[in-house]
C-alpha cells in the first residue's frame, strides 16, 4: 500500500504555518513569523505570494523530509465563492477566485495558490483544500436579514467546526451525519452553529459584526447608533471597520485581547474584567440557545472549542447556562494542521470524494 507524505500550508495574517504528515504521523511543524516591515510593501495579500512561497520552500529545503515524496499539498481553505463542506482540487477556477478575493482579502486565499504551485513542483502531488471559512450549508430561512439590500451569509470556522464534531461523533461511536450538535468556537472570532445531520444549517457570521463579542471583535452592535455613529463626521469608513474587527470586543473595553491576561486580572480582584468575561460567555451562551431552538431542542451535545475553551470562568459560565438544553463536552484548542492533512489524506486513500470547485 503507497504510504501518502502530505504537506499542509496554513497561511495567518502575520505568519505561515506549514508541516509535514506522513500518513497520520506529523514530522514536520513550523510556524514562520512575519515582521510587520516585512508585509509592509505588499499592498495586497496576493502580493505576498512569491515571498510566502519562497519562505516556505527555504525551510523545507532545510528539513530533512523527503519532498519528493509528497502526494498531496492541503493549504487552508480562502474566501471562494460559498462552497458545500469537503475537500476541493485547486483548479484553474478556484486560483481565479483565490486571486481576485471574490468575497474579500484574507491571507487564507495564499493557501489554495501556494498549494498548487508547489504541488506541480513535485512528481507525484495534487494540491488541495478543504472546509473553507465560507462553507455554506444554511437553510433558506438563516438567510434572511430583515432587509432586501442585506442578506445572511455562512463564513465561519468550517474546518474546525466539522474536524471536532467528527472527533466527537467517533468518541461515541457514531456517525457525524447522524448527530444534531451546536458547536461553539471561540478564539479570536467567536462562530457558534446548528449542525443538523451534517450541515451547518445556521451560524453567526462571526468574522465582521454578527453575534457574540470576542477578544477583538464587536458581534452584533446596536444599529441605530452604530448608524447615527457612522454619520457623525468623527470616523472614517476604515475606523469603523477596525472598531468591528480588530478593535471591538474585549480590547475596547480593556486594552488587551489577551484572555489569559484578562483572567489573571479578573482573579486579582479586578472587577470589571471579571464583569466582561461574563459577558462574553453570557453572549456566547445565547447564541447556543438560539441553536437549540433552530435544532427544535434535539441536541445530542454541545461542543465548546477553541483556544478560549482553555478558559475555565468562560467554560464555566456557559455550563451553567446551557446544560439543561444537551451535554456540554469542551474539546478545547484547534489542530487545523492535523484536520487538514487527515482531509487530504481521506482523499488521497479513496476514503473520501475530491470535490469539484465551479
Amino acid at each position: 500500500m503507497q504510504v501518502h507524505r502530505i504537506l499542509v500550508i496554513n497561511p495567518g495574517s502575520t505568519s505561515t504555518k506549514i508541516a509535514v504528515y506522513r500518513e497520520t504521523k506529523s514530522r514536520l511543524v513550523e510556524t514562520i513569523r512575519h515582521s510587520a516591515e516585512e508585509l509592509s510593501q505588499f499592498d495586497h495579500i496576493t502580493d505576498q505570494y512569491e515571498f510566502r512561497k519562497n519562505i516556505i520552500l527555504e525551510k523545507l529545503a532545510k528539513s530533512r523530509e523527503k519532498i519528493d515524496e509528497i502526494t498531496g499539498v492541503i493549504g487552508r481553505g480562502g474566501m471562494i465563492k460559498p462552497v458545500e463542506s469537503g475537500v476541493y482540487e485547486v483548479n484553474e477556477a478556484m486560483k481565479r477566485d483565490l486571486f481576485k478575493g471574490v468575497m474579500g482579502e484574507h491571507a487564507s486565499n495564499l493557501g489554495g495558490l501556494i498549494a498548487d504551485d508547489i504541488a506541480q513542483s513535485l512528481p507525484h502531488a495534487r494540491a488541495f483544500i478543504a472546509d473553507p471559512v465560507v462553507v455554506d450549508e444554511l437553510q433558506d430561512l438563516a438567510r434572511v436579514a430583515g432587509h432586501s439590500l442585506f442578506a445572511r451569509k455562512s463564513i465561519f470556522h468550517a474546518l474546525n467546526h466539522k474536524a471536532v464534531s467528527r472527533i466527537y461523533a467517533q468518541q461515541i461511536g457514531r456517525e457525524y451525519e447522524d448527530l444534531n450538535l451546536i458547536v461553539a468556537h471561540l478564539g479570536g472570532g467567536i462562530t457558534v452553529g446548528a449542525h443538523r445531520k451534517g450541515r451547518v444549517i445556521d451560524v453567526n457570521q462571526g468574522l465582521d459584526g454578527d453575534g457574540p463579542f470576542s477578544p477583538e471583535r464587536s458581534g452584533t452592535l446596536p444599529v441605530g447608533d452604530l448608524a447615527r455613529l457612522c454619520f457623525s463626521g468623527e470616523y472614517t469608513l476604515n475606523d469603523v471597520k477596525k472598531m468591528i474587527t480588530g478593535k471591538g470586543g474585549l480590547v475596547s473595553y480593556l486594552g488587551t485581547n489577551d484572555v489569559y491576561k484578562i483572567n489573571l486580572m479578573a482573579e486579582d480582584g479586578d472587577t470589571k474584567a471579571a464583569f466582561l468575561l461574563d459577558a462574553l460567555a453570557y453572549q456566547v451562551s445565547k447564541e447556543i440557545g438560539a441553536a437549540s431552538v433552530v435544532l427544535k431542542g434535539e441536541v445530542d451535545a454541545i461542543l465548546i472549542t477553541g483556544g478560549l475553551a482553555y478558559n475555565e470562568r468562560i467554560v464555566n459560565y456557559i455550563k451553567l447556562m446551557v446544560a439543561h438544553i444537551a451535554r456540554v463536552v469542551i474539546l478545547p484548542g484547534e489542530d487545523e494542521m492535523k484536520a487538514l492533512a487527515m482531509n487530504a489524506l481521506q482523499v488521497l486513500r479513496g476514503e473520501k470524494e475530491c470535490k469539484i470547485y465551479q
